[in-house]
């Protein structure tokens, strides 16, 4: 598929690009317009455009604008190859803020290490991808799967797991991370299955799980569209197990209708939070975009505050020069929907959890809250 490369240019950002003397600051958004995350993408690229429309309306940073250069990295390794290289070496961005599929991440970080430009990632993910210009902030494994594994066990009685993946980094990198946790905490795994990355036909896994005696289900998709038909597919066949679902935001699960009725999920963000600031996000959300706007989720989220993070780095360090703004992201931080982020923990961030089931109409309930829970040992020779 070829690689499409849309450049911002609402006629807001074109005024108040107008009213600075300097030159902008360029933010590379590579980000799957196409393929597996397109369910979730126009999310992630509204909360971008609302970040960078707020700092401009303040006067940028140090004096400069902000400006968005928006890629299609397809969802995969290949269009990641191409938007990367576009933004880095011919839009020359200054920063890559991107919501990705592992695999695109893991083909973009060779070509954000030869451009020497610093990387946020702020999609959740597998964990220990390491370098010394990539940071996150985003959930890693260690915070996100024990809220759901020690509620079936502790809550629900459950005791046998099956383990449903898509075959990539994220995928079993998710579930190897759950199995060990669940055979920890005195469950057992009786069955672990995955589809390629833009697998569609859960048949075949579907019948094993109905075979295997289990009584509670785990999932570790691509998000989006596999997250929709892996769904759809059990919910057809009649299966009723507790469903834990590590990769659906709450935008895809509203997508989904009553399919996503009772589905387990853990989050650092949902719409529900009571706070100021995710009450104020959500307000400008909504008035920015109307009727077009797509519900803000577990994935769009942290681009906003990435956005923001760059932003307090960069002032910081008094330019946007790569090197002293790595050294600036750990010791900043920012306050937004999802509480004081800082990427301080072996360039991670800790993260207060929410268990969530979603209901009827799509939302989610949260169940039980972990506050400022630690992302482990993620990247200790940075």
């Amino acid at each position: 598929m070829q690689m499409k490369t849309i450049i911002l240019t609402l006629a807001s950002a074109a005024f108040a690009t107008a009213a600075f003397a300097e030159d902008p600051i360029k933010i590379g958004v590579p980000v799957g317009l196409s393929g597996a995350k397109s369910v979730v993408a126009p999310s992630v690229v509204q909360a971008a455009e609302l970040a960078v429309e707020e700092i401009n309306a303040k006067g940028g940073v140090l004096g400069r604008p902000l400006e968005l250069e928006i890629a299609d990295d397809a969802s995969g390794a290949a269009g990641a190859q191409k938007a990367f290289d576009s933004l880095v070496f011919q839009k020359e961005v200054n920063v890559i803020v991107s919501m990705e599929t592992s695999a695109a991440r893991n083909a973009g970080l060779p070509i954000v290490s030869k451009g020497d430009v610093p990387y946020i990632y702020t999609s959740f993910y597998e964990g220990k991808s390491c370098n010394a210009n990539l940071f996150v902030d985003a959930w890693v494994p260690e915070q996100q799967v024990p809220p759901v594994v020690d509620n079936f066990i502790g809550k629900q009685g459950a005791k046998k797991f099956f383990l449903i993946g898509s075959d990539y980094a994220f995928g079993r990198g998710m579930l190897t991370f759950a199995k060990a946790y669940i055979e920890k905490a005195g469950g057992a795994v009786v069955g672990e299955e995955y589809l390629p990355m833009d697998g569609s036909d859960w048949t075949a896994i579907i019948s094993k799980v109905r075979s295997s005696g289990a009584d509670a289900i785990i999932t570790s998709t691509a998000g989006g569209a596999p997250n929709v038909t892996l769904t759809k597919q059990l919910r057809s066949s009649g299966v009723t197990l507790p469903y834990g679902n590590l990769a659906v935001d709450e935008g895809t699960a509203k997508s989904m209708g009553a399919d996503a009725k009772d589905i387990f999920l853990s989050a650092s963000y949902v719409t529900g939070i009571d706070s100021p600031e995710n009450k104020a996000f959500l307000s400008a959300m909504e008035k920015k975009f109307g009727k077009e706007l797509r519900t803000p989720n577990d994935l769009s989220v942290p681009q906003y505050e990435a956005i923001y993070l760059y932003k307090a780095a960069v002032e910081k360090a008094g330019s946007t020069d790569t090197a002293d703004v790595l050294k600036a992201l750990p010791d900043v931080s920012f306050t937004g929907p999802r509480g004081k982020i800082s990427m301080n923990k072996q360039h991670h961030a800790p993260l207060t959890m929410y268990l969530g089931q979603v209901k009827d109409d799509g939302s989610v309930a949260v169940v039980d809250s972990f506050k400022d829970v630690d992302p482990g040992d993620q990247c200790p020779n940075l």
